[in-house]
Order: structure tokens, then C-alpha cells, then sequence
């Protein structure tokens, strides 16, 4: 059945993910554009990013007493290969600062006083402040989802079919290939992609998954829905 208020990440609680589970990232600074590959950590609304020791980001922060201007661009792209991969783009404005010598002698650590940011997925646009990040958490299977995402995709190709019998008959008629395009605490999203198209149907978990183990038990209850007939909760 379909809820008027599905249960979702909040736009903060979606960036706040994005960034604990990225490993690459643009940053934007001085006219010129830095591809980054580190892993992100976020306090409060402060990022800290790890770049090597000879990096040009490193001798501008250093030359900027009051921190330098920087537009960061993360991409959330699909692990599971679907039409249309970006599933949201963000981007975030603030300033960059060094912080100190990583133990490895060999890189920097990087600190980013977020100012704000913006999330575009391609049903919305959310705008949050640095107040807003700070209270966001990071959901607790944003690490895991790739994995999961791409086991579910490659290995239970049968769970998948069984999965469609809680979806409304009117968006299968055309036969689509359903894959799994994303999954937080809250629900599964399944991606339905015809000819002409594509369709995205989220699937709520009757209570949202604490962990990965916990996820496994919300698949279970899922299942158990779709192969009895039950009703259940998506938009």
C-alpha cells in the first residue's frame, strides 16, 4: 500500500551518508579544479580530508591566513550498473585550512569549515546550512551499501522477482528490468527501467535496520510480505 509519509533520510542525514561512505572528491579553489582521492570524515560541519604532502592545495592553504575559498563536488553514483547512475550530486561551500602532518610524514590533513551546501538528486533540490549538517547522522548501512547493493544485484536475482510482487501490477506491464538502485535504515529503492524510461519504487522496511545483520532480518521481512501476499509500505 502506498503511505502518505514514508519514512526517508532527511536531506542533511543523505549528505551526512554520502560523505562518510566517498573516497573521491573535486575541490574547486582558486580557478582551478583538485581531483582528490581520500576518504572524508566529517565533525560537527568540519571535514577533514588527507591529500600528499606536495599537493596544490597544500601550499595555497598555507598562504591563506584566514583559510581558503573552496567549492567541494561529490558525485553519489550507483554501485549497481543502471541507466542514469548519478543519483545525486552535492556540492558544498566553505573554507579550507590546514590542520597537521599525517603520521605517515607523507600527507596533510585538510580541514573544511562547511558555510553550506546543496544535494540534487533527479526528483529534488535540498539546501542545508552548517547548523543542519552538524545535527545530521550518518546512516548505518551508508558504508555497506555498495556491497550489499551489489551482492543483492548479482547473487538473488530470484529475491529481486519476488520483490516486484509488492509492487503495484501497473508498473510492471511493460516488463522492466528491476535492479536495486539504493538502501538506507528506512527501505530498499528499486530501480525499474523500461525502453522508454525508468521508474524508482521505494520499499519501507517495517522497522528501519540498525545494522547490516539488522538489514538482513528487514529483507527477511520483505520477502516473507511479497511471498504471502501482505501488504506493504512504498511510494
Amino acid at each position: 500500500m502506498r503511505d502518505a509519509e514514508v519514512p526517508e533520510p532527511t536531506t542533511a542525514d543523505r549528505v551526512h551518508s554520502l560523505l562518510s561512505a566517498t573516497s573521491s572528491l573535486t575541490v574547486r579553489a582558486l580557478g582551478e579544479h583538485h581531483e582528490l582521492d581520500t576518504p572524508v570524515s566529517l565533525h560537527g560541519s568540519r571535514l577533514r580530508l588527507r591529500v600528499p604532502l606536495d599537493a596544490p592545495l597544500v601550499a595555497a592553504a598555507a598562504g591563506a591566513a584566514d583559510g581558503l575559498a573552496v567549492v567541494l563536488d561529490v558525485t553519489d553514483v550507483s554501485p549497481v550498473a543502471v541507466r542514469d547512475r548519478v543519483r545525486a550530486r552535492l556540492t558544498l561551500a566553505g573554507r579550507l585550512h590546514l590542520a597537521h602532518l599525517a603520521d605517515d610524514g607523507l600527507s596533510v590533513h585538510l580541514w573544511v569549515d562547511v558555510a553550506h551546501a546543496v544535494l540534487a538528486t533527479p526528483y529534488s533540490t535540498g539546501a542545508l546550512t552548517a547548523a543542519d549538517l552538524a545535527l545530521a547522522t550518518p546512516d548505518p548501512l551508508a558504508r555497506h551499501e555498495a556491497a550489499l547493493l551489489t551482492h543483492l544485484a548479482d547473487d538473488h536475482a530470484d529475491a529481486l522477482d519476488l520483490l516486484t510482487r509488492l509492487l503495484d501490477p501497473a508498473l510492471l506491464a511493460h516488463h522492466p528490468d528491476v535492479r536495486p538502485l539504493a538502501l538506507d535504515r528506512h527501505g530498499l529503492v528499486l530501480r525499474l527501467d523500461h525502453s522508454h524510461g525508468h521508474r524508482d519504487v521505494r520499499l519501507v522496511f517495517p522497522e528501519p535496520a540498525c545494522d547490516t545483520e539488522d538489514f538482513g532480518h528487514r529483507m527477511h521481512d520483505l520477502l516473507t510480505a511479497a511471498e504471502h501476499g501482505l501488504p506493504a509500505r512504498r511510494n
